[in-house]
């Protein structure tokens, strides 16, 4: 896929946008912008706010084709302004495509991105043409994207009209999402990897496709994420997204954990995976089924927030501990090095 930008990453430390990365041969790379530079300003709009958001940040530096970024930048203590023309930059939702053996052929997903069904279309294809008949779909820290994308996946893998998703609110309608068309890949073996970080259009993929019967699912409980939001214009010019539906497995299994204990209960849940072994041990993930559900082969699957795995897979600790783990994931680790690279890159 692609997308019309900068061609930068970031990280915010603090209340600063920090480059940490720059597109080769991108517009940023060609209007000089470099690994350090802390974004202050896009286009006279000051971006140095505490808690800023991604999202936020990527409205101001995203844009058509064309159009200029007027970046404010502080480069060695001293503020500049750099004009970067935006720009289509290139977007791989595939990291992987091989032949595991002779007749096992394996995908890994980063993301539902526009173009990512197409994407993996071609590997599919390709790797059926080296004579795959069992193949494994890696969707393991894939935290979703498009829900149209994950829906036509889906129907490659499920023969009929079979239900793939519904979405069902208080005030909202029940929509069922069914299959369309033939599929590529309705009768081989299939098997769906996940972990705690497969969310969203991840978890409609797996949940379909477990509810059906048509893929074993290995690896760890899902991150459990399936609110349907719309978003509401202001006269101010803001908007304002209310969430008014839920996703639902082809079963009835609401994707979306409870969050009625607030914010801070729902972001930690995560981490207590780690602390209460349910990360580390099988037996521990008993204690999260919800309601039971079977599957027309008479296969229990549970509901409650997230997809359970048919074969658990504990998290490798063999290389550091989950406090170290912890100290990676919250970003303490990427801003010691950024530091520490902008102290020495002169050396």
């Amino acid at each position: 896929g692609n997308f019309d930008g900068i061609g930068v990453e970031f990280n915010v430390f603090g209340d600063t946008v920090n480059v940490v990365y720059v597109v080769p041969n991108g517009p940023s790379d060609q209007a000089g912008l470099q690994i350090g530079d802390k974004i202050v300003a896009v286009n006279d709009s000051s971006l140095v706010e505490k808690d800023i958001s991604s999202a936020r940040i990527k409205e101001f530096i995203r844009g058509e084709r064309g159009s200029t970024a007027a970046l404010r930048i502080l480069r060695n203590g001293q503020l500049q302004t750099i004009n970067v023309k935006r720009g289509s930059i290139p977007v791989s939702a595939v990291d992987a495509s091989y032949m595991v053996d002779k007749t096992t052929g394996y995908i890994k997903l980063n993301k539902f991105t526009e173009n990512s069904y197409e994407e993996f279309m071609q590997a599919l294809e390709n790797l059926q043409k080296q004579g795959m008949k069992e193949l494994i779909y890696d969707l393991r820290g894939n935290g979703g994207g498009y829900m149209n994308e994950a829906i036509d996946m889906a129907d490659e893998f499920l023969d009929g009209d079979k239900l793939i998703v519904y979405t069902e609110g208080v005030h909202t309608k029940k929509r069922e999402y069914r299959c369309k068309r033939p599929g590529l890949f309705e009768q081989g073996k299939l098997v769906i990897l996940i972990d705690e970080l497969s969310a969203s259009a991840s978890e409609v993929l797996a949940g379909a496709l477990q509810d059906w019967d048509r893929a074993i699912i290995i690896g760890r409980r899902s991150f459990g994420k399936g609110l349907v939001q719309e978003q509401y214009g202001l006269s101010d010019g803001s908007a304002i997204r209310l969430t008014v539906a839920r996703y639902y497995s082809p079963l009835g299994r609401s994707i979306q954990r409870p969050y009625d204990k607030g914010k801070k209960v729902y972001m930690d849940e995560i981490w207590e995976r780690y602390s209460n072994g349910e990360a580390l041990y099988a037996d521990s993930n008993k204690i999260h089924n919800g309601k039971e559900f079977k599957t027309p082969s008479g296969h229990i699957v549970f509901g409650g927030g997230g997809i359970m795995p048919d074969f658990f897979v504990p998290i490798d600790t063999s290389t550091y501990p989950i406090s170290i783990n912890r100290l990676f994931t919250s970003g303490g680790v990427n801003s010691f090095v950024y530091t520490y690279y902008l102290q020495h890159r002169k050396e």
